[in-house]
């Protein structure tokens, strides 16, 4: 059972980010890059998570603690709405409703992302694609805000590189999916940016890249609150 834990924001430090299901902290890496001091929580252990680490249910730690932080970040399991999980027939929780209204109830700043299947659940969501931060690879992923929070959508370059079949080995020439039971976890490693990831924490991260985007965009446009500079 997770003890429980007092968070206070303190000025002049790095602004305080809640990194919710977090996984193995490819949303993480990004924040931090941008300039945020972050913790993650997940249900289930998480040894390869590169920073502070709470294992606790994530909506009710954010209804628990999420005022304390500064930003909140939440990636409800995608697997409900992903494209292999319904090839599989799989079932799993769907989780977007219930955190969007932690998230509103916690009263900070926040994003929600997931994946395309989601996307009709998601209010008038930003899309990041690889290509936006040149990366050699395409990975599409929806941020929905709110919290006084808002992202502008960054143009959307062509995808002119072909890409390996779902789970494949990835030809010369081509971006891999990295997804399923995929093959060449080093090369994945790199393009996503996620080094310290196995191949379970590739199949559902979001490229750092993307969360300092984001988070770059949240320290200028909430600074005054945050106490930062722009």
């Amino acid at each position: 059972m997770t003890q429980p834990t007092v968070f206070r924001r303190v000025r002049g430090h790095r602004p305080r980010l809640l990194d919710l299901f977090c996984c193995q902290g490819g949303a993480a890496k990004g924040y931090a890059d941008a300039g945020f001091d972050v913790t993650g929580v997940d249900l289930v252990p998480q040894p390869r998570y590169p920073f502070r680490f709470v294992q606790a249910d994530a909506i009710t730690f954010v209804l628990a603690h999420g005022a304390a932080f500064d930003f909140i970040h939440a990636s409800p399991p995608c697997q409900h709405d992903s494209e292999c999980q319904r090839i599989q027939a799989n079932a799993h929780p769907d989780l977007i409703a219930p955190t969007r209204t932690a998230l509103e109830t916690a009263g900070r700043p926040w994003v929600m992302e997931n994946v395309r299947g989601a996307v009709p659940k998601l209010r008038t969501p930003v899309m990041l694609c690889g290509q936006m931060f040149a990366l050699a690879n395409y990975r599409h992923r929806f941020f929905e805000t709110g919290g006084g929070f808002t992202l502008t959508q960054p143009g959307h370059p062509a995808h002119l590189v072909p890409q390996a079949k779902m789970g494949r080995p990835v030809p010369s020439g081509h971006y891999g999916q990295f997804v399923g039971n995929f093959s060449g976890v080093p090369l994945a490693r790199a393009v996503l940016g996620v080094p310290w990831m196995n191949r379970d924490g590739i199949r559902e991260c979001i490229p750092p890249a993307y969360a300092e985007h984001i988070g770059r965009a949240a320290l200028v446009q909430l600074a005054p609150a945050l106490g930062v500079a722009a």
